[in-house]
């Protein structure tokens, strides 16, 4: 519990933190925070002009399809690859002030929920005037996007801590990125896998966010509820597991960055 003790009373640093990671990572671009709109925005017109001729994927309203997963995806993503090095960038002030080294990657993560949350404006713009519509399930969203910040939140821990001590880890986590993105159904529909071999599909937690982010966006239905019973227990263990790494780990940061 001393976490949550310590985050109120360092709740001011964690709000200029988590102001610092918006506008910080596109500081001096001239289009500024609109790249968080741009980046998957490209990304999904590319898709979706290529990937229906390679895969011949048959998917109503595809473009559609394609970016109610592609931003779920960027959000996770682009916490990983930026926080993985969180704390060592700021080494500078680990070694001079005091403050719970959590809210490092909290930050990030917080950041990354704010900036995912503006971008599914575009989700909306995409369906509601690209024929799929909307629906009252909606209003499953901030449960879904708990539990992945609480996923991503987990790893990030992790990540950062042990990138601290070796310095290869935020570039095999940018290898493993790209091939979690095609073992993950974002450009496919999961039925398009091996029957035989779609159990090792679903190991992959991200399989039952992307898959809960299309009920609720593309197929206007409730996730499934035992996708989402293993995702929280998932996402809870991560969690749990994550803050006990970084809190052990952490005791060695101010030597080591």
């Amino acid at each position: 519990m001393s976490i949550f003790k310590e985050l109120i009373q360092y709740r001011e640093l964690l709000k200029t933190n988590i102001q610092k990671e918006i506008r910080g990572k596109y500081k001096g671009s001239f289009l500024g925070v609109l790249w968080s709109f741009l980046n998957p925005l490209l990304m999904v017109v590319v898709y979706a002009i290529v990937f229906p001729y390679i895969m011949r994927v048959k998917v109503p309203n595809y473009l559609q399809f394609l970016i109610v997963a592609v931003i779920p995806w960027n959000f996770f993503t682009t916490c990983i690859t930026t926080g993985s090095n969180c704390v060592w960038i700021n080494g500078g002030i680990i070694k001079k002030v005091y403050f719970p080294r959590a809210i490092l990657p909290i930050s990030v993560v917080s950041a990354g929920v704010i900036n995912f949350l503006i971008s599914c404006i575009i989700i909306l713009i995409f369906t509601i005037f690209g024929g799929v519509g909307v629906s009252i399930h909606l209003l499953w969203l901030p449960v879904i996007t708990i539990i992945q910040s609480a996923l991503t939140l987990g790893l990030l821990f992790i990540l950062s801590a042990i990138n601290v001590y070796v310095r290869d880890v935020e570039y095999i986590v940018g290898f493993f990125i790209n091939l979690l993105f095609y073992a993950t159904p974002i450009l496919y529909t999961a039925d398009m896998f091996p029957a035989r071999a779609r159990w090792l599909l679903y190991l992959n937690p991200m399989t039952h966010l992307i898959d809960a982010y299309r009920q609720i966006f593309y197929y206007h239905a409730n996730p499934n509820i035992a996708s989402l019973i293993y995702i929280i227990a998932l996402s809870l263990l991560l969690l749990i597991v994550g803050y006990m790494i970084f809190n052990k780990l952490e005791k060695g940061f101010a030597e080591e960055v």
